[in-house]
């Protein structure tokens, strides 16, 4: 919308940069063009004010399929104002000299006169399809059709419009009959759910028996090699018994040379200590024997006296351990009476 301000009884008018301004004033154009300022009287001067910008118009409306179904599309048309000349002419974008705002409702009269014309051609489309294919494939269809149906009106050209780009975002049925459409894809989807469940399943119980058939082989294999393992530690005894057999054997056989040779050399120390000894008393009873023979020829040579000293000092030798001897007068008395008599007797021998 223009901005209009007032000063001593004139206007100012200022346009945006996407808004064609056509100023006519008696009938003739004073100003025409996009994003004017001018001044103006108000009495005099008629002013329209056309937009240059693309703009989108939503519409919705229904249409029956050739199965009798409803169906409603919703599609958006994108079109622009080409010729804002013609445009003012065919159409009223009059505005109000005092507020700037359009007198009526150019507008909604070409969005009107859009929806009317692509409804136009897409019930004709519909018409001729049956509800699945107008599901199917109608998106594309109807907006080819739309595009091309608008393209081609000879009005919208003549009145200077030009759709850009037409789009159908959705094309929907009844709720009941999108229900029961539904229903066939559901279980179908549903099915193959379950298929690949089944699948998923019987996968896994494969998946299982090969791992269980997995196992058991490595079990058999375990139990093989601790199979060999044992065969091989019995082996392993059996050579180890069979190598502290003969070593045992070795050894007892050393030991016995060993004890064998200790015996011989005992032996031979035995002899040789008993020659030693033997030696040692034969040489001892020889010096004992001298000894003997050297006394007797002592003694033979020796007095009486001296023998008698010797006997008694002899039995002194082989006596008991006398402690203490008492002597009375009558043990001496007799004594060396006794020994006087002796004395004499022995000389009267001599």
């Amino acid at each position: 919308m223009a901005d209009i301000t007032r000063r001593l009884g004139f206007r100012h008018l200022r346009a945006a940069p996407t808004a064609h301004i056509r100023h006519l004033r008696g009938g003739r154009p004073v100003h025409q063009g996009a994003g004017l300022a001018f001044w103006f009287r108000p009495l005099t001067a008629a002013i329209s004010e056309v937009p240059l910008e693309d703009r989108e118009l939503a519409m919705l409306f229904h249409a029956r399929t050739a199965d009798y179904q409803d169906l409603a599309v919703q599609a958006t048309v994108t079109y622009r104002i080409t010729d804002p000349a013609v445009a003012a002419e065919r159409l009223d974008f009059g505005i109000d000299p005092d507020t700037g705002a359009w007198r009526a409702e150019p507008l909604e009269q070409i969005g009107t006169l859009l929806t009317e014309t692509a409804q136009q051609h897409a019930l004709e489309l519909v018409a001729a399809t049956p509800l699945a294919g107008t599901l199917t494939e109608g998106i594309t269809a109807v907006r080819r059709r739309i595009a091309e149906g608008l393209t081609g009106d000879a009005r919208l050209a003549e009145i200077g419009l030009a759709v850009i780009a037409v789009r159908v975002t959705a094309l929907r049925p009844e709720a009941e009959t999108e229900r029961a459409l539904r229903t066939p894809a559901r279980e179908q989807v549903q099915q193959e759910a379950d298929r690949a469940t089944y699948e998923r399943r019987a996968l896994a119980v494969e998946r299982e028996r090969a791992i269980a058939e997995n196992e058991m082989a490595n079990r058999i294999e375990l139990a093989r090699r601790e199979e060999e393992l044992v065969a091989q530690e019995g082996a392993n005894a059996r050579r180890r018994a069979e190598q502290d057999a003969e070593a045992d054997a070795v050894r007892a056989e050393a030991e016995s040379v060993r004890r064998t040779r200790l015996a011989a050399a005992e032996a031979e120390a035995d002899r040789l200590t008993a020659a030693a000894r033997a030696e040692a008393e034969r040489a001892l009873g020889e010096a004992k024997a001298a000894a003997e023979q050297a006394w007797l020829a002592a003694h033979q040579q020796a007095g009486p006296e001296v023998l008698r000293a010797l006997a008694v000092i002899r039995l002194a030798e082989h006596l008991p351990r006398i402690d203490s001897v008492t002597l009375t007068p009558d043990v001496l008395t007799g004594l060396l009476s006794r020994l006087g008599v002796g004395g004499n007797g022995d000389g009267g021998a001599r």
